[in-house]
């Protein structure tokens, strides 16, 4: 299967293209049954929720079930090698330093009266999770969720992930759970996983934010319940964009984009944008060599047969990296000789993996920040996953009276101009007057009597 070369031109539209780069946000058919199934979760609750589970995903759990025991999870972390443990602990621990690292500080500042004016940060109390089990068991997902909610210091971490036909749960699912502090573990996933933490049941208190990347039902389920819950961000079919020239390695390039797309959904994009045709000719004899030696061979070809994989050649790196900026990648990789040159001009990417030794599944499994990304052009706009998500920010004002004094100018002006009286007076009154727009401030703060009754 070889991928065709495009001559990339940013003042001509190509159909290839422009279809690469339009890409749903949302599925409508996914919205219309999430807004079905959430309904009846709201009204129903648990029933809602196991009769989901049944109809869906073909699991018949009891009420009992629904919530994984301590025990199972005890059992998973004796049925797992010592290897594997030690893998998850790692990436763990890589994770939590770097959401400490990145964790914002209370702090504040004098006023010239006395007072003080700041910042402070608490954690959220009660946050849930959604780890995605179809496909592909994401423990990595676990990570990079939970443990920036442990590190933020959440009190209460909920996990929702989907459960095997046999009611099991993967063991390194359920060890990382373990490791990254989660409190509560429900074995659903789902539109029904979200209504079951957005609304809770008789047995589950409702969370006040989800996190978590799943599918367009997912997504679907995580947009209408926002307002309900907070939400991170409403994460699609991942992407990956390369920015390479002719120092890049063209086997590592097909690497790259082959492991891109072999997430599952067929809705992925990767992305090749290069100023070197020959290199770009090199990674399609790659691609090709490479894809039938993969295990999930069947889910890549749909990547493919989809037009999800595209390899442009401009001529030169500023129009590959237009074309770059336009996609508006979440990862995005410099396969260039000077990446850090080429860094600030990444306008629209979810993180940057910069130079040749920095593969994007380092990013997806171990390097540090969260592999929880905006996808379908979001990266424009929005952030991804950080440990603070998980806090929330309070603003800190505390005046002395000579702030108070003299602020109230601008207090009573914008009281006047606004038409609130009440608020006027919450000012005026802590110098002794209850006062009307008409009245003299400067009178008032000198002591003078502006014609106003006494407080």
């Amino acid at each position: 299967m070889n991928l065709r070369v495009v001559r990339w031109n940013p003042k001509r539209r190509l159909r290839s293209i422009e279809e690469f780069l339009t890409r749903p946000t949302f599925d409508p058919k996914a919205e219309a049954v999430a807004a079905e199934l959430l309904d009846d979760v709201r009204k129903r609750g648990e029933p809602a929720v196991l009769a989901a589970a049944a109809r869906i995903d073909g699991v018949a759990l009891r009420p009992s079930e629904l919530r994984v025991a301590p025990a199972a999870v005890e059992a998973a972390e004796k049925s797992l090698d010592e290897e594997t443990k030690a893998r998850i602990r790692e990436a763990h621990d890589r994770v939590a330093d770097f959401a400490r690292r990145s964790m914002r500080q209370d702090w504040s500042y004098p006023t010239p009266g006395g007072g003080r004016l700041g910042e402070v940060f608490r954690p959220i109390q009660r946050v849930g999770v959604y780890v995605p089990g179809g496909t592909a068991p994401l423990a990595s997902t676990v990570v990079m969720t939970a443990t920036l909610a442990q590190v933020a210091g959440v009190p209460e971490i909920v996990a929702c992930t989907p459960c095997a036909r046999d009611k099991s749960v993967r063991p390194e699912i359920l060890y990382a759970m373990k490791v990254c502090g989660v409190t509560e573990i429900y074995r659903v996933g789902g539109i029904q996983a979200i209504g079951l933490m957005a609304y809770g049941t008789r047995r589950v208190e409702p969370v006040l934010k989800i996190v978590g990347p799943g599918n367009a039902y997912v997504t679907a389920a995580k947009r209408q319940v926002y307002g309900r819950v907070a939400l991170d961000l409403v994460a699609g079919p991942s992407e990956c964009a390369i920015l390479a020239d002719d120092s890049a390695n063209p086997a590592w390039v097909a690497a790259d984009l082959l492991a891109q797309a072999e997430h599952g959904s067929g809705l992925e994009r990767a992305l090749l944008a290069t100023d070197s045709e020959p290199l770009a000719e090199a990674v399609s004899a790659e691609v090709a060599k490479q894809l039938p030696r993969l295990s999930r061979r069947k889910l890549v070809e749909r990547v493919v047969a989809n037009g999800g994989i595209v390899l442009a050649a401009a001529k030169d790196l500023d129009d590959a990296m237009e074309l770059v900026n336009r996609f508006a990648p979440e990862h995005f990789e410099l396969a260039v000789r000077d990446p850090d040159a080429w860094v600030p001009r990444a306008t629209s990417a979810g993180a940057v993996f910069a130079g040749h030794w920095t593969p994007e599944s380092a990013g997806d499994f171990a390097a540090g920040p969260s592999h929880v990304l905006p996808t379908g052009g979001a990266a424009r706009m929005f952030d991804g996953l950080t440990v603070e998500a998980f806090r929330h920010r309070t603003s800190l004002v505390q005046y002395a009276e000579s702030d108070l004094k003299d602020a109230l100018p601008v207090v009573t002006r914008f009281a006047d101009i606004e038409g609130l009286d009440a608020h006027r007076n919450a000012a005026t009154i802590r110098f002794g007057r209850l006062g009307t727009p008409e009245d003299d401030v400067e009178a008032l703060l000198a002591g003078d009597d502006p014609g106003t009754d006494d407080a």
